[in-house]
């Protein structure tokens, strides 16, 4: 889940201060050999940020004199105490083991930290940042609104729960979300579930796509949303059973089922997107039985 945040603020980070951004997972992380020097910067992203394998990353890193930055929910964890700066989520306590606001709110954290960046950096004009600072200030309400969509999302559960295959499709930055919507699904209910990027599935993936299979898409990008569309259709053909989720303009005739979120900025839009996939995970482990 740290990672997937990380993804986005890649994505954020690349986009805002053209700086190129490389994302590993920290358990990987140690054992490639990073390329890091004293001019670049490694954030550790870490709810609890005692998780071991991301503070040996963080060593290794000093090791090499990179700047440490850490991303984390505890104050004084382990990993504050080691990194060379520390920004705190405040997300307040993650009761269960899946991590959910947690997740939101390192998304949220680090596409702020790329704002800043580009202020200092005058990457990018400022009308711009002053309209991503606006959305962020408006998420709030814009959240509220998307949990408007539980009844809709808790019926759908009730008719995909006993499924034993479910595939989460995304593009750009809606592909970072179908990865921790498709985690989320198996940590919480025990559904096998996979996501791929949309346009990879014809890359050997629709194999499996068969007569009622479940496909979830999310689509929050503009430019990629007639791209994406074409994706579904495939699956459709195959006999798919169709959930979209979108802010966009669509053709919802296409599709089985559509949940509308709220429209915001693209970069920011996976704090909204993410909401409809974690709430589907906790109604279908409600209707499974599982605690």
């Amino acid at each position: 889940t740290a990672m997937h945040a990380g993804l986005s603020g890649k994505i954020a980070i690349e986009n805002l201060c053209n700086i190129p951004v490389t994302v590993d997972i920290a358990s990987e992380f140690r054992y490639r050999n990073p390329i890091i020097d004293k001019n670049t910067l490694c954030i550790y992203i870490s709810q609890s940020g005692e998780t071991a394998d991301t503070i040996a990353a963080l060593k290794l890193a000093k090791s090499k004199g990179a700047t440490t930055l850490a991303v984390s929910n505890v104050i004084g964890s382990s990993i504050t105490r080691e990194a060379d700066y520390s920004i705190y989520t405040h997300a307040g306590p993650e009761i269960a083991v899946a991590s959910t606001k947690a997740y939101t709110s390192q998304v949220m954290l680090l596409i702020i930290l790329a704002i800043y960046f580009a202020e200092i950096l005058g990457s990018t004009p400022s009308s711009e940042l002053t309209k991503l600072k606006k959305d962020i200030f408006n998420l709030p309400d814009k959240i509220e609104e998307a949990l408007k969509s539980s009844e809709e999302i808790k019926n759908y559960a009730k008719n995909i729960y006993q499924e034993k295959d479910v595939f989460f499709l995304g593009r750009g930055i809606d592909y970072n979300t179908a990865l921790e919507a498709s985690l989320k699904l198996k940590e919480i209910s025990y559904i096998h579930a996979d996501s791929y990027p949309a346009g990879e599935l014809k890359h050997g993936p629709i194999a499996l796509i068969e007569n009622g299979i479940t496909v979830i898409s999310i689509m929050t990008d503009p430019k990629l949303v007639e791209k994406t569309v074409s994706n579904i259709q495939e699956v459709i053909t195959r006999g798919a059973k169709t959930l979209v989720i979108t802010n966009q303009d669509i053709d919802e005739k296409l599709f089985d089922t559509v949940i509308h979120i709220p429209e915001t900025s693209t970069l920011i839009s996976p704090v909204l997107s993410v909401i409809p996939t974690q709430l589907l995970a906790y109604y279908i482990s409600k209707e499974k039985g599982l605690d």
